[in-house]
């Protein structure tokens, strides 16, 4: 399927947000508060409602990239604007613009300076992400991707807390460091195909119709692992994140953490498990190993929390940890809930930050210590905010049960150690959610500035909750989110995992050897030298 009734829809998604900046930035004066807020609420809401027709119009039945446009950019070089969606990227479309929407209503009043550069920034932000998850052209790809750097970082270091500029440049730093890795993997494949193929080009699906030889692939996932672990975060690379998200306004940490991190996973599952399916075998227990320490490391982490804010961005390290995990079981079952995952954690985290940032604008505090006993004069507040908290736990009947349970499923089927050692940060996780709740909602309301505090409005409200009722929706019935990624996933197990048949019960770990010259079959790259041995994970049947 090429577009909707002849019109490139992707474009148009990815562009809406930029037509809606535009005149804010050239024809509203800066004083018009109101207006530059309702034009900024309009576009996003209506990109929000223009990404709906993909999923209406979607196939679930096939892996092929859908809604395709492909015109000729630089020739020269075989770099083409080239769009295309498939199950794995299309339920992170369209997060991407509810929570766009949800991130404006919440600054409505939270952001009083520079509003007019604000919103413009936002809506930069929004296209950049859009894009990344939409190109289908490595150099298309780098562009969207940088674009999301630099409004997210005037984000955190003009609105931003009290060490704004120190957490902004950090953030910064960080992911341009990945950023120059990635752009280093995609000049290797670029070279290399063409020393192979004799044809110029950044086509990333033309890289995964080819196995290119292990030492290649070597390099190249660990480039890319480096881009994108330091976006995820994964540990040790998440030092950037709490600064940043504490520092961050509101609007700013719900995006960051609802969206931004799940570029690296989405990445790991793009492009390292598809182009590189060889040595990411080999890396399996390199990447289980971090993965596993930062489910446990950064939930212990987190009881140890006195903001509210700092608690929640390190509890952001430990679910994403969950996901790297699932990504590299190499089963349907890990990957699945891998991505359902990611939309789960953007919807409980992005719900929980918004939360911190509704008792922020009523008491300029996020410290634990000063609350208590708000559920007595918060009660709406108290129900949402119990709501989203069982979420990011995992309680049956909400979403982030589904997505925990399908990646121990996946993991249990590789290693029961692996999923008994991910277990506990479930149990971890419970620990500083029940207790954080507990101190800010229960017991004595002693504090006298909290006397007076009210409830939420209906703005706040309806920032709150299509989360949750989403929350509820892929708790109680998750099939149409899984039925989107399925077949899109069976592909890419097939791709990393040659021996995956459907149906069969256990898998094991095995060796096996790169084929040399003159083994490999028709449409594969040789490989120069012996071959090599690689960890793979294999299934047997009973």
């Amino acid at each position: 399927m090429n577009n909707v009734l002849g019109f490139p829809i992707l474009s148009l998604i990815i562009f809406l947000p930029l037509i809606g900046a535009i005149p804010i930035m050239l024809l509203v004066p800066k004083h018009k508060f109101e207006l530059i807020r309702w034009l900024s609420a309009i576009t996003t809401f209506v990109t929000f409602l223009v990404s709906l027709i993909l999923i209406i119009n979607f196939d679930t039945t096939t892996h092929q990239m859908q809604f395709v446009e492909r015109h000729s950019w630089i020739p020269s070089i075989g770099v083409q604007y080239f769009l295309g969606i498939d199950g794995i990227s299309i339920l992170l479309i369209l997060l991407t613009t509810m929570i766009t929407f949800i991130a404006v209503l919440s600054s409505w009043h939270a952001i009083e300076e520079r509003l007019k550069e604000f919103h413009v920034s936002i809506l930069i932000l929004e296209v950049g992400m859009l894009g990344a998850f939409m190109a289908l052209d490595f150099i298309f790809f780098y562009v969207f991707w940088e674009v999301m750097l630099v409004p997210m970082y005037f984000i955190i270091g003009i609105w931003g807390g009290p060490r704004k500029l120190y957490s902004a440049i950090k953030f910064f730093l960080y992911t341009l460091m990945g950023s120059v890795f990635m752009l280093i993997a995609i000049l290797a494949l670029f070279f290399v195909y063409h020393h192979y193929t004799g044809v110029y080009t950044f086509d990333i699906l033309k890289y995964m119709e080819l196995n290119f030889p292990y030492n290649v692939q070597w390099w190249v996932f660990l480039a890319f692992f480096l881009g994108f672990a330091v976006k995820v975060p994964m540990f040790p690379f998440h030092t950037w994140l709490p600064d940043a998200h504490v520092e961050a306004p509101t609007a700013g940490s719900v995006i960051l953490a609802g969206i931004l991190l799940k570029m690296g996973t989405y990445g790991f599952v793009r492009f390292s498990l598809t182009i590189t399916p060889d040595a990411a075998q080999a890396f399996v227990p390199f990447i289980v190993t971090l993965s596993l320490i930062a489910i446990i490391y950064a939930g212990l982490v987190c009881l140890a929390q006195k903001d509210m804010k700092k608690l929640i961005a390190y509890s952001s390290v430990s679910h994403m940890g969950f996901i790297t995990l699932g990504t590299f079981t190499f089963n349907p079952q890990g990957i699945e809930g891998a991505l359902l995952q990611m939309i789960n954690h953007g919807l409980s985290s992005a719900a929980l930050f918004l939360i911190v940032g509704l008792i922020y604008e009523r008491r300029h505090t996020r410290m634990i210590s000063e609350f208590g006993g708000l559920a007595k004069i918060m009660p709406v507040y108290a129900v949402l905010f119990a709501v989203a908290i069982m979420s990011s736990i995992g309680l049956p009947g909400l979403n982030g049960f589904i997505g925990e349970f399908l990646v121990l499923l996946g993991t249990f089927k590789v290693s029961y150690v692996w999923a008994l050692l991910a277990a506990t940060g479930i149990v971890i996780g419970a620990a500083y959610s029940l207790w954080l709740y507990q101190r800010v909602m229960f017991g004595k309301l002693e504090n006298p500035e909290n006397m007076h505090l009210s409830d939420l409005n209906l703005r706040e409200k309806w920032t709150l909750i299509p989360l949750v009722i989403l929350m509820f929706w892929i708790g109680l019935y998750p099939k149409p989110f899984l039925n989107t990624m399925h077949a899109s996933v069976n592909n890419i197990v097939q791709r990393v995992n040659p021996g995956y048949t459907p149906g069969l019960e256990s898998f094991k770990v095995e060796a096996r050897e790169i084929p040399s010259v003159g083994e490999l079959p028709a449409g594969h790259i040789p490989i120069d030298g012996p071959g090599i041995p690689v960890a793979t994970v294999q299934q047997q049947g009973h």
